[in-house]
């Protein structure tokens, strides 16, 4: 499960040993080279290569950021529920209107 803060990107500015890997052809991931801790997720195309999704636990209470939807909610573990009035987004509906890697047969 991964949880993720979406911040435009001329919002963000970061000092330090950030590096960053080209997980696919249109996304990167980023993490702290000193300690590994994740700090993003982005892509570089597509509607949502304005933003960045940043790890939830770099803030304090998330930054004030509130969970807003669950996606690939019919896929979380059974053993898994969030609470609350979430938009809850299937693999069928995300992977329509977002770019993504297709499964592996």
């Amino acid at each position: 499960m991964q949880m993720g803060i979406e911040v435009p990107r001329e919002q963000v500015s970061y000092a330090g040993p950030i590096r960053t890997y080209a997980s696919s052809s249109f996304a990167e991931r980023a993490w702290c080279e000193t300690c590994g801790t994740a700090v993003w997720f982005a892509d570089h195309e597509g509607d949502n290569a304005h933003l960045l999704e940043l790890a939830p636990g770099l803030f304090d209470g998330f930054g004030g950021a509130k969970l807003a939807r669950v996606v690939y909610a019919d896929r979380a573990p059974s053993n898994v529920t969030l609470a609350g009035d979430l938009e809850r987004v299937s693999k069928a509906d995300y992977e329509a209107r977002n770019l993504h890697v297709e499964d592996k047969p």
